[in-house]
């Protein structure tokens, strides 16, 4: 009798197969489960994995795994405790060198072919005994959020660049340091310096940025590289702004930079600018057309620039014409405080508009563009998947509806931010276009009538693009790219008929969309990520009524508060409406930032709510949603450099059922800690300090690092059910 064959599992395929597609795993959890499945796996997973994080305590190295021989790419700045050294002194200068020696020896056993590595190095023996231990070390990341040590200005990066001789790149766009470290440390290592091709300076902790002088030796000691990203000074106010000379030595020193990003350092903050300003500085940027024309001559190998200045850039739309010739690879801009950036006469178009390469595209506070710039800018630059609009004033819902009807084949990534005339229901009906295409979007919830943008007829939505500042559109079917004609004119409009461009925005691509009513529908099909701003005070509640009824695909959300509440009595109503999450089903991960919210941390004056009840108020209601990770910055009292997690905000997130992951961006008491110890299936928490500056004092009950690691042993010791 003749046996029947073995069915084919997975297991019969070849390991090189197998690997591969294990190796294309890239979900953490994913991969764990595969491991999990036989020994061979096991091997497998292990073998391919080339990524890791470490989120264990230090003290604990006998749970050092030393199974990942080849990880490639170390990430050593979310140990427990966080923020304490990787590296700590002891009590003598002996035991000390002999502890951290050990520690950075054992390390490099576990991972012996480490090429990338971020590391908290908030003392110099990090930086003396862990990269050594890595000779090929390529890039590097140093975190930091607590001041720096009293050392000679370029002491730790001496440090680091006589270890790690191949260094190819380096990030210190959050490590806490100061400027006139940078310049001395590249003079007195060459080598490194000349080898380095990707830079990394765009920090925020910088209270000035770097100076003219400064950027030129930077620029100077390293000609070879690819990607410079660096925080400035613009302000002519101050000595050594960057002006006319600091830009042409970085195109002349640099010149094949692919990626550039110079951003004056007051815009590394967080801090909401006003609705009302006009866009316009009392002071001009110290650098000329002319020499933005020099600088993009000289870069041509360009792909990414940020310009993103704090005084006024007047009549930049010739250099942003010179721009589009002369850096042909270009694929993403973000101009800042740049005037003149599109202003077309009749159908002609200029500036911005003619980077038809461009793929992302961010402005902000430009004066002078109005509705007709911007619907430029979406005739000319057709290839937008992401765009950003920011302090512009003049913007209206009917110019931002147009832009997404022109670019509704491609734009999945929208951020619309302090623009006064597109609330949080202008902004949505605008996109309206878009939504069953747009992946990703910001909004501010300014709750404006949603009647009265219900209310406006068609003609009002959209403009007669026939008719333009006296001007006329092109009609030819082959319209040429610098005018308002477009080879997808007959797409974007009716491409059944010849008839003049249409200005019933509500009748657009009515067939494509597949439904009988155009986009008046209130799905959101592809939305995943949605990031919101809200006014201290006010309600997330009206966020349905805005227009985001349904959304059946969001994932995550990042809701941003920010204001004083010491202006508030208290709030109009008990809770800040976290319940009305709870129609987008698949939501999982949630970013909660309270901490630009200002208040009293201790005793508050008379009729005055402390931060505490506060905290309450915006997490009441957070238990009902079925949320997997969590990302929660507690509100802080400025006077007393404190955000810490208060007892009404410990006891919300203790209901949180079905959280596995909680990080806090600030302190707490151990015993608020222990309360969240009653979610069944929390298995990753962690107290992160990490704003600037990082409060110093350990001694407390609230970051003395024996009580967060009592905390972790009595987590680590529960049974999880998977």
């Amino acid at each position: 009798m003749a046996t029947l064959a073995r069915p084919t599992i997975i297991n019969d395929l070849p390991d090189v197969i197998l690997s591969n597609i294990i190796a294309a795993v890239s979900d953490v959890r994913s991969r764990n489960t595969a491991a999990l499945v036989c020994r061979k796996w096991l091997v497998l997973e292990r073998a391919t994995r080339t990524s890791l994080t470490l989120r264990g305590n230090i003290r604990d190295l006998f749970m050092l795994p030393t199974c990942f021989r080849s990880v490639t790419h170390l990430d050593l700045s979310l140990v427990s405790p966080w923020g304490h050294p990787l590296l700590s002194p002891r009590a003598t200068a002996s035991s000390d060198d002999a502890d951290s020696v050990l520690i950075a020896h054992l390390l490099r056993h576990a991972f012996p072919i480490v090429t990338s590595l971020i590391v908290y190095a908030r003392n110099p023996h990090t930086l003396q005994f862990l990269p050594v231990q890595w000779p090929q070390l390529k890039y590097i990341k140093l975190v930091r959020w607590h001041q720096r040590p009293q050392l000679a200005s370029g002491d730790e990066f001496n440090l680091l660049f006589q270890g790690c001789p191949q260094l190819g790149s380096l990030d210190l766009s959050t490590f806490y340091c100061w400027t006139d470290d940078i310049p001395p440390a590249l003079e007195l290592n060459p080598l490194v310096a000349g080898n380095l091709t990707v830079f990394n300076l765009m920090n925020a902790s910088f209270s000035e940025g770097f100076k003219t002088d400064e950027i030129r030796v930077i620029t100077k000691c390293c000609p070879n590289l690819k990607e410079l990203k660096i925080a400035c000074m613009f302000d002519p106010m101050y000595i050594g702004f960057v002006g006319d000379e600091a830009l042409v030595c970085i195109s002349i020193n640099c010149p094949k930079l692919t990626v550039l990003h110079l951003a004056d350092t007051s815009t590394l903050s967080n801090c909401r600018a006003d609705p009302d300003d006009e866009g316009f500085t009392t002071d001009d940027a110290k650098f000329t057309v002319s020499t933005l024309i020099e600088v993009f001559s000289g870069l041509s190998l360009l792909e990414e620039l940020v310009l993103d200045v704090c005084n006024n850039v007047r009549d930049s739309g010739p250099a942003l014409e010179i721009l589009n010739t002369k850096c042909p690879k270009l694929r993403s801009l973000k101009l800042g405080q740049f005037h003149g950036v599109s202003m077309p006469i009749g159908s002609k178009l200029d500036g911005v508009a003619l980077c038809q390469g461009l793929k992302s595209l961010s402005i902000r506070n430009v004066g002078d563009l109005d509705d007709m710039g911007l619907i430029a800018i979406g005739r000319g630059c057709s290839r937008l998947t992401k765009f950003e609009i920011q302090s512009c004033k003049k913007i209206t819902m009917r110019g931002m509806r147009t832009l997404a009807s022109l670019l509704w084949k491609s734009l999945v990534d929208v951020r619309i931010s302090c623009c006064k005339n597109l609330g949080a229901s202008s902004s949505l009906k605008a996109l309206e276009p878009i939504q069953e295409r747009i992946q990703r979007l910001h909004i501010d919830c300014v709750w404006d009538s949603v009647e009265e943008i219900e209310n406006l007829n068609g003609v009002e939505y959209g403009f007669d693009l026939n008719k333009t500042n006296g001007g006329e559109a092109s009609t030819h079917p082959n319209g040429s790219g610098d005018t308002f004609g477009s080879m997808d004119d007959d797409i974007v409009f009716n491409r059944n008929k010849r008839c003049k461009y249409g200005y019933d925005l509500n009748s657009v691509c009515m067939e494509d969309n597949g439904h009988g009513n155009g986009f008046g529908g209130r799905t959101w099909d592809r939305l995943q990520y949605l990031s919101l701003w809200i006014g201290v005070g006010d309600l997330l509640t009206p966020l349905a009524a805005a227009g985001l009824e349904h959304c059946p695909n969001l994932e995550e959300i990042k809701i941003r508060v920010e204001g004083d509440c010491r202006l508030w009595s208290k709030p109009s109503e008990r809770a800040f409406g976290l319940s009305t999450l709870l129609r987008y089903h698949k939501l999982v991960k949630m970013h909660l930032d309270c901490g630009d919210i200002i208040g009293y941390a201790h005793t508050a004056p008379s009729g005055q709510m402390d931060l505490s009840l506060w905290e309450r108020f915006y997490l009441f209601g957070i238990g009902t949603l079925n949320l997997r990770e969590l990302d929660y910055w507690p509100p802080q009292d400025r006077d007393v450099n404190q955000r810490s997690l208060s007892l009404p905000a410990a006891g919300l997130l203790q209901e949180c059922i079905t959280l596995r992951k909680l990080f806090i961006h600030g302190t707490a008491h151990e015993h608020f800690m222990m309360f969240l110890l009653r979610i069944p299936n929390l298995r990753d928490v962690q107290l992160r300090e990490d704003y600037y500056p990082a409060p110093e004092n350990d001694m407390s009950t609230e970051m003395r690092s024996d009580s967060l690691s009592r905390f972790e042993a009595a987590l680590n010791r529960r049974q999880i059910c998977d």
